[in-house]
Order: structure tokens, then sequence, then C-alpha cells
């Protein structure tokens, strides 16, 4: 009878049965998220003078119509599912990561800077090169705030998006001075971006005469990986059981703040990795822009894959063949650009309010349970009224 209380307590399922109705309830909560900020999108479609049929016609059709548009979506999920994985990561140890989008810079800087200072290198060394100086530039710079809340309990959110503020501003110093473009310089146009990377440093091509590249696969390998390390490795139960009860971790010999820290590290490499990827296998150099609001996006199809690195393929997928087909929709439809920036703002807001409903739905489900686990135990432990009268009258 304890072992059943204590299942109910934590909400799990008895006879370690899948719990269908709560499985069911956070894929399906995001998706209507997605389409209630799709109907509020209509509506301002529909506001002004647009068919919202044609355009989300439009829009599908350029996501999943064509091969480009197929390919594209890809590219464009390829990055998110990275930053996700990281953010996954970061979830699940009950911190939250804002600053992926200075991860993704500092990840492309390095992911820029040293097949620029390593020309003559092989592709063998320099793609590896890259991609891993991306991921320690990214570690870096999650240490930074994972350090901080961890001796100093420094809020992770607010030093997060200062580090993202920085490291803008620190890609544009070096554009503007060391890794502008040489040939820029001669021309007299001082553009902010470096030169391009030499072809050795290029991801090869998975589908020729398209964007899409071998850092695809990686982002999959890598998505595999986080899920085998969050649910496969003792590592991975330190996590996940620091964000469930700190105090119970603590209490249990496990070092909180390191497993914060790590997991905020973790993520910022993730990110970083992202940055490098995009670089070698997109851009061929860097430049401001780069990271498309990936690291904030990339948070959102987080949620909306249930912070599960497996159900993050799905959910970036998804994402990118929305970013693809937004811009078709605008060139088809001709609507501004702040509407398209409007729409997918309403899907982050829909997703995020559908994941806090469907933890906090869980949470009073979990506490009912336990109220019906302790009553049925009490019965049990109780003698019966007709029982305790018979014995009486003996």
């Amino acid at each position: 009878m304890e072992a059943r209380s204590a299942r109910a307590v934590a909400g799990e399922p008895r006879g370690g049965r899948i719990d269908g109705a709560k499985l069911a309830l956070s894929f399906l909560m995001p998706l209507a998220g997605v389409a209630v900020a799709l109907a509020f999108g209509a509506v301002a479609l529909l506001a002004l003078r647009v068919n919202p049929l044609v355009a989300y016609g439009a829009m599908l059709h350029g996501a999943l119509g064509s091969t480009f548009g197929l390919t594209q979506t890809l590219v464009k999920a390829t990055p998110l599912l990275l930053v996700g994985s990281g953010i996954c990561i970061a979830f699940r140890a009950n911190v939250i990561n804002i600053g992926g989008e200075g991860q993704i810079i500092v990840g492309a800087l390095a992911g820029a800077a040293i097949p620029l200072g390593l020309p003559g290198f092989p592709a063998w060394a320099l793609v590896p090169l890259a991609c891993l100086g991306g991921f320690l530039a990214g570690t870096a710079w999650g240490f930074i705030p994972g350090i901080l809340k961890a001796k100093l309990r420094v809020n992770e959110i607010l030093s997060t998006i200062m580090m993202n503020a920085v490291a803008q501003q620190l890609m544009m110093l070096l554009l503007q001075g060391p890794l502008m473009d040489p040939e820029g310089v001669k021309k007299g146009t001082f553009l902010a971006q470096s030169a391009q990377l030499p072809k050795a440093a290029w991801l090869p091509r998975l589908v020729p005469r398209t964007l899409l590249h071998a850092g695809a696969i990686v982002a999959l390998a890598l998505a595999v990986c986080a899920w085998v390390l969050l649910w496969k490795t003792g590592l991975g139960f330190r996590i996940r059981a620091v964000g469930l009860n700190p105090r119970a971790s603590r209490y249990s010999g496990i070092r909180v703040p390191l497993y914060e820290a790590l997991a905020l590290s973790l993520a910022g490499g993730f990110a970083g990795l992202a940055g490098a990827i995009e670089v070698i296998g997109v851009q061929h150099r860097l430049m401001d822009g780069l990271t498309s609001g990936y690291g904030f996006t990339g948070i959102v199809a987080a949620l909306l894959g249930g912070l599960h690195p497996l159900g993050l393929i799905p959910s970036s997928i998804l994402f990118g063949g929305l970013l693809v087909g937004a811009d078709m929709m605008q060139r088809a439809v001709q609507v501004p650009s702040s509407l398209i920036t409007a729409i997918l703002g309403l899907v982050v807001l829909f997703v995020s309010g559908s994941a806090l409903w469907t933890r906090r739905w869980s949470a009073r489900r979990a506490a009912a349970a336990a109220g019906r686990a302790l009553a049925v135990d009490e019965a049990c432990l109780d003698p019966a009224p007709e029982a305790s009268s018979e014995g009486a009258a003996s």
C-alpha cells in the first residue's frame, strides 16, 4: 500500500502502465496552441482583406510543395533541433536558458575564425575543428550564467539575456575590425561580414542544388544523444532529479548547483554548435543577422515537443516549415512582414500557454490521485463498522 501511495504522489501510473491521457495531452495541447494562433492570424488576414485559405495554402505549398521547400524546411529545422536539444537538457534541470541567441553568435564566431585562421587545413580536420570550436565557445558562454547561478544564485533568465547583448556587440566589434572582409575594405563597401570561408570548411550538400547540408544529420544524431543522456545515463538521471525536486536531490547527496551549471553549459554548447554549423553549412561566412531568431524559436520548438529530445524532432520540422512557409505567404499575398512576425509570436504565446496549462493539469491530477490512494489505504487500515458491531455483540 505504501508503494502504491508513493506512486500516486509522484503522479506515476499504477502497474507501470503508460499514462495515455497525460501523453496525449502533452502532444495535443501544443498542436491546439498552434491551431488557435493560426486562427487569430486568420482574423488579422481578414482585416487586411486577404483570404486566409489562400494565404495558408501558400504557406503550406512554400514549405512542402516542392523539393526546394522541403529542403529549406529541413535547413531551418537543423539549428532549431540543436538549440532545442540544449533547451530540453536545461529545462529538465529546472533552469531556463534564454541565451540561445548569444550562444549561437559565439559559436558562429568560433566556427568562422578557425577556418579563416587555418586556410590550408584539409576538410577532414577543418570541419570537425570548426564544429568543436563552436561547441566549446557556446559551452563557455553558457557556463558563465551557469556558474553565476550555482555560486551566487543569480537569476539565469537575466544573465542569459544580458549575455545575448554582449555576444551581439562582440560580433559587431570583430566584423568591423579583425574579421571584416578584406575585399569589402578594398572596394569601400565596409559590409559587416567576414571573408568567405575556404571551401574545405564547407559542409557537404545532401541534395544537389539545394542548401540542405550534412549538419541536418548531425542535429538528428545529437537529439538522439540528448535523449540517451537524459533517460539512459546516471548523469541524466541526476539532472532530471535536480529539476524535479532540488531539495530531495540535495538531501540524497546530489550537488544541485553543479548540475544546474552543467545543464546550462550543455545547452550553450548545443546552441554554439548550431551557430558553427550555420556558418560552415549555409552562410559560408560570418555576417550580422545570422541567428534569425533561432535562439528564441528553439525554446518554443522544445515546448511543442514536450521538452523531450525525440518529440523535438517533429516539432523542429514543423517550425522550420512555418518559417519557410511564412516567407512564401508574404510574397504570395503581399502581407506586411510585421504580420508574419505577429503570427509567429502568437504561436509562441499559445504554445507556451498550453505547456503551462498542461503542467498545472498534471499537478492537479497527481494530487487527486494521491488523495484517492491515501483514502483507500485508510479504508484498508480502519475496521468496518459492521465488523466492529458484530465483535461487540459477541
